[in-house]
Order: structure tokens, then sequence, then C-alpha cells
């Protein structure tokens, strides 16, 4: 490849051009990307894999080699890679125009983008506040849960109840909500103190129930609601799966169960389904699924099926007429970015809705969950007891047997996976699979085969003859 590097200079602008190679693209890595969620140290010994393209459920990097992508690019790879209907899609509009500021102006996709979310979400969700990624999605409910207390004459509602072990992103309003141990203590000074209830316990495989227990967390929501109801602002979950929790499951009816004490405490309830919407645990979304229209719902990852960067917070007709006033009276929500409502992702990410219901229309959502669930019952039945596995959807973990932090068990396993040509990224000692929805039971044999024999290779199952 060339790359192009101007340095301004007494007698105008110099330029140089070079032909990078492999070994000078990692040289220049290595001096200057710092990557996030990551301990850069390890770069010095594991630099990091340079992809070069993509097709369907697969990766090459730059020598060629090919990987089954097994975290659909951090949960959003919805279609896979390289789909020909979302490429087109993003051709199309950007033959139009790539960007133009949502602010005083609009454009086609944003507006029908808008109005697709609409129809899909719960009744009464018809307001829409685009942004780019899933912690500014939480950031907007929050002040828009804050900013409507005040606006109705109510200012004492400040606090929020959420989940232990909850992660809702890396901005400090969605800090404060999450509950992620290491990832936000050194900030925890900083964040708003938060009430919090207890995760409630479930086990399920392919559908079937082991376990579940949610009487603990509505006990201590009851006391928290009975004691103080009208000091909360709103309630922030994640439902069904708490995904950097390590995909920790939530008991079917629990999200339920929550709207309907929030309903009679007059609690807002925020639903942060950035991770589990658009098919990734079946239903297109999960608060649908459940009969549960919240106050705001907010999405993001697989919004745009992995093309590009979009959120979306979306509001009830009631919370957004508050807002609604003359100019100097201040109520309107000062809050933007600069790529807002970005037309080329609001284009795609209309393309990706449509394909994901035609998809669950067809049955094959359905087939390909099935399969997934299919492959978790073998792999529970190989694997040996210190090592727990839990499924839902096309959404699954692998716990390895606890060790010491400096370990690094699940990074170990990874790069030995990758030598199997399977890419995944472990989050401490558990294995996240998240595949795309499209993956084949092909596929899939592939990747199980992959999984067994790396457990093989580093001593977690006795080898065979």
């Amino acid at each position: 490849m060339d790359c192009v590097m101007e340095f301004p200079g007494e007698m105008g602008t110099a330029s140089y051009v070079g032909a990078i190679n492999g070994t000078d693209l990692d040289r220049l890595d290595a001096a200057h990307v710092w990557y996030p969620f990551t301990q850069m140290r390890d770069h010095d010994t594991h630099p990091a894999l340079r992809i070069d393209r993509g097709e369907g459920c697969w990766l090459w990097d730059h020598t060629g080699r090919k990987y089954l992508d097994g975290n659909a690019s951090i949960w959003t790879a919805l279609h896979g890679h390289g789909d020909p209907d979302l490429n087109r899609a993003l051709i199309d509009q950007l033959g139009k125009v790539a960007h133009s500021t949502y602010l005083g102006l609009g454009h086609a996709p944003g507006t029908c983008l808008a109005a697709k979310l609409a129809e899909i979400s719960p009744s009464g969700l018809d307001r829409v506040f685009y942004s780019d990624n899933g912690s500014s999605a939480v950031e907007i409910a929050l002040k828009l849960s804050f900013q409507y207390w005040q606006l109705t004459g109510q200012p004492e509602r400040r606090r929020v109840i959420a989940l232990e072990s909850a992660y809702h992103g890396d901005t400090f309003g969605a800090m404060s909500v999450g509950d992620s141990g290491v990832f936000h203590q050194r900030f925890r000074p900083w964040c708003f103190p938060v009430d919090r209830i207890p995760s409630p316990g479930c086990e399920e495989h392919a559908g079937a129930v082991l376990h579940e227990d949610m009487a603990v967390s509505l006990e201590a929501l009851d006391r928290l609601l009975s004691e103080k109801s009208h000091e909360f602002a709103a309630l922030i979950l994640e439902p069904w799966v708490q995904g950097a929790a390590g995909m920790r499951l939530q008991p079917r009816g629990f999200l339920r169960a929550v709207s309907q004490r929030c309903r009679a405490h007059g609690v807002h309830l925020i639903v942060d389904e950035v991770f589990v919407a658009f098919g990734r645990c079946g239903p297109l979304l999960v608060c649908l699924e459940e009969g549960v229209a919240p106050d705001f719902l907010c999405l993001a990852k697989g919004l745009a099926g992995g093309y590009l960067p979009l959120a979306a917070t979306l509001a009830s007709e009631t919370i957004y007429q508050v807002f609604i006033g003359e100019f100097g009276a201040c109520k309107a929500f000062f809050h933007g970015h600069t790529f807002t409502g970005n037309p080329l992702a609001t284009a795609v990410a209309l393309k990706s809705i449509e394909k994901v219901e035609a998809y669950r229309d067809s049955g094959r959502l359905g087939e390909a969950i099935n399969a997934f669930g299919e492959l978790f019952w073998r792999l529970r039945r190989q694997l040996p007891p210190p090592i727990r596995l839990r499924q839902r959807g096309l959404v699954g973990a692998i716990d390895l047997p606890p060790g010491n932090l400096n370990h690094r068990r699940g990074l170990r396993f990874c790069l030995a996976l990758r030598e199997c040509g399977v890419l995944l990224r472990a989050l401490g000692d558990s294995l996240l699979l998240v595949p795309p929805l499209i993956i084949s039971r092909e596929e899939l044999l592939f990747l199980e085969h992959a999984l067994l024999a790396t457990f093989t290779r580093l001593g977690y199952l006795e080898r065979t003859a």
C-alpha cells in the first residue's frame, strides 16, 4: 500500500510517499496506536492481528490466513461481513451525501429509520434521539429522565437504581450506573451514587431452564421503592443477558416484574438493549417479547449491522411533550453529537433491520439458534465440571476454571484458538461466543472442533487415541 505523509515546512508542504510493508506497519502500530481495553505491554509479545478483508462469518488477515469471527466483531456484525445488501445500501447513500448535520437539517434515511424504530418498538416509544454508541445512548436516557423530573417540578427525583454487575458503557453517566469492577473502579470518585439490587440468577441451555431465581432481586427492589420511591428518577437494566458481566443470564419475566414495580411507583424504566436487540437473543426486541413498554429504550451495536457507529435512544411521547415550550423557557434538550443521525449509518441500519425481520420470518434465525444451542449441549457433555457453560439465543459463554489473574487463561486460550482458525475475545477467564446471526451448522461444527482441539491442547481435556 502507499502511505502519504505531509509535513509543513518553511518552503511549503513536503510530501513523503513510500510503500509500507508489513514490518513497517507493525512498527508504526507499536509506535502510535493505543488499543481499547488493552494492557499495551501485551502487544510487545502479541501484536495486533491485522485484518485485511471479511466475507460472511469469516475474516482474513494480511497474510491471507482465514478465521471464523466468533464474536461478530464485538457483537455487531449480525449479517457477517461484506453483506451485498448492506453494501448496496451504503453505496447508494454514498452517491447522495455522506454526512449532513442533524442540527436543524434532516434527511430521508434518518427520518425513515426513526419511523421504523417506532414501528417495531412497544407502543408509545415514538420519539428517537440518535447518537454514535451505546454509552451515549445510555447517557441520553439518563439526562432525559433527570431533565424530565426537573421540568415537571420534581427535582428531588435524582437517584437511580441499577443491577449489580451491570455494564452500560464507559462515559461518566454510564459508568455511574455500571458495576464493572476493574473497568470503572479508578473513576468511581467522579461518578454519581447509585442504589443497586442483586442481579437475578438463571441457568439455561437451548431454551431449557435448569435454574432461576429472581425473588431476592425483586425483594430488594420492593424495599427501595417502598422506602424512597419519590427520590428515584429511573431504574436501568440490561434485559435477559448482562453481556459484559460475562453473559450472565437473567430469568425471563424479570423485566416484566421490574416494569410493573416502576409503573406502580412512577419511576422511569430505562431498558438497555444495546447488546441483546435485533435477533441476538431471538426476538427483534426483548422488551416487546416481554410485553414491556419502557420509558426509554437504548439501541446500538447491531443497529447498523456492524458497518458504522450508530445508536438510538427511544422515548415515549409523554416524555417528549414535557420538553416542548417557548425558547426562553430553556426546556429543549441541549445534547448532541457531530455525527448524530449520520445518513450512511441510518441507511445501512434500515436495510439491516429489514434483513433481520426477513431472516426471522423465514425461520432461519430460529434454526441458527437451535444449532447454537445443540453445540452447547454437546460441549456440556464433553467438558469437565470445573468448566461452566451458559447460552441463550446466539449468545454463549464458557467459564474456564478460575485462576490467578496474571495467568490470563482467557487470553491464552484465545491466542491458542486463533491457531485453529477462530477469533474470540475473552473477558477475564470467560470465553464469550457471539457469532453472526447467519452462522451455518457447518461453521458451528468448525467452531466446536476448534474449541475442543484447543481445550485438549491446553490440557483441559485428555487426549484421545
